[in-house]
């Protein structure tokens, strides 16, 4: 079920604690690709997808990537209905250790309607009075024992559909233990984001074009992916002048900022079935570089590739992703990694 481990005495971190949603969803396939307008009718069909929030996903990846001697809690809640225990099962499968995640009584799971283009884009509605809105700061609070546990080698992360006020607990937490904290946050959450500070609370941004943006309050953001990018950029590192930043842009690329270079990668040319959950799994694929002692351009590929294949599923989780799959997916897409990508995902052994 799991890829060979990486050698440990490589790891950067040995933990990652996260908080943000964990749920399912519908799919919804739109006839026509032109932008569904704010008072429009549409005919369209449900689709047999599989759809997954962020916490879990990014989880997921993490730690079929990094091996089961990598510990991974998600920190969170699902309701005490059928979909939660199937999430909390599947879950439990890929390896995750489920210490902080609750079944909570007569609360229904988190779900979400996505929508969806002929051409593959799309986005997506998601329930604010779910089980997970029940995961308070004070919820996050039972994970501090393990923050002590694993003082400075961890990860604290921070995803969407938990509140703000949780996500800023576990990014305090992650502060106070010197933890590596990393988090995104959906376009309409960055105002608040901003009044906040919580960018003074973070070491990795991760957040596409349009929530870049919104994060660096650009009043204007009709300019080439090019340059809301850099003035994307330019705004949020005098904020916070050490942060790392991540914009993913589909199939415009991505770029990442380490407080000194800016790097770019074109999105891999791929057959995409469905765009939903890329982002997060450029996130993990990013995450798990870090943690393998990759510098931030190098962790980059790794994310640009696990993105990219994740796109070629239906399903927001593309469960055939492992290493192995990684080395192969490059390697028959003609993407030449940098030595250190390559070493680490190469195929050494039974996964």
């Amino acid at each position: 079920m799991y890829p060979l481990n990486i050698n440990d005495s490589k790891l950067r971190f040995h933990v990652l604690i996260g908080t943000g949603g964990i749920g399912s969803g519908s799919f919804f396939l739109l006839n026509g690709n032109h932008t569904l307008g704010r008072e429009e009718s549409r005919s369209g069909r449900f689709i047999d997808r599989r759809d997954y929030c962020k916490l879990h996903i990014v989880s997921h990846y993490v730690k079929v990537l990094l091996g089961r001697k990598f510990e991974t809690f998600p920190a969170g809640k699902v309701g005490d209905d059928d979909t939660g225990g199937r999430l909390y099962d599947e879950m439990a499968a890929a390896g995750l250790n489920m210490r902080y995640i609750e079944k909570s009584k007569n609360d229904q799971t988190l779900f979400s309607f996505c929508f969806m283009y002929p051409d593959g884009s799309g986005g997506n509605m998601t329930t604010d009075n779910s089980a997970c809105s029940k995961v308070t700061p004070a919820y996050i609070c039972k994970t501090e024992p393990s923050f002590k546990t694993y003082r400075g080698k961890g990860i604290a992360l921070a995803v969407p559909e938990a509140s703000l006020a949780t996500r800023l607990k576990i990014l305090e937490l992650g502060t106070g233990y010197s933890f590596f904290r990393a988090a995104s946050f959906s376009s309409q959450e960055m105002k608040d984001v901003r009044e906040l500070n919580l960018f003074q609370n973070l070491d990795l941004l991760a957040v596409n074009i349009d929530e870049a943006a919104k994060a660096a309050g650009l009043e204007d953001d009709t300019g080439s992916p090019e340059q809301i990018v850099k003035s994307s950029i330019e705004v949020i590192k005098k904020l916070n002048p050490d942060i790392y930043i991540s914009i993913t842009a589909g199939k415009r690329g991505s770029w990442v900022w380490d407080g000194r270079e800016l790097g770019y990668i074109p999105a891999p040319s791929v057959n995409a079935v469905s765009t939903a959950g890329a982002g997060d799994a450029f996130l993990a694929g990013l995450i798990c570089g870090l943690t393998a002692g990759l510098r931030l351009i190098q962790a980059h590929e790794l994310g640009s590739i696990t993105g990219a294949l994740s796109v070629t599923s239906p399903h927001t989780i593309h469960k055939g992703i492992n290493r192995k799959s990684l080395y192969e997916f490059a390697a028959g897409s003609g993407i030449k990694l940098p030595e250190p990508v390559k070493v680490l995902i190469e195929d050494s052994g039974p996964r």
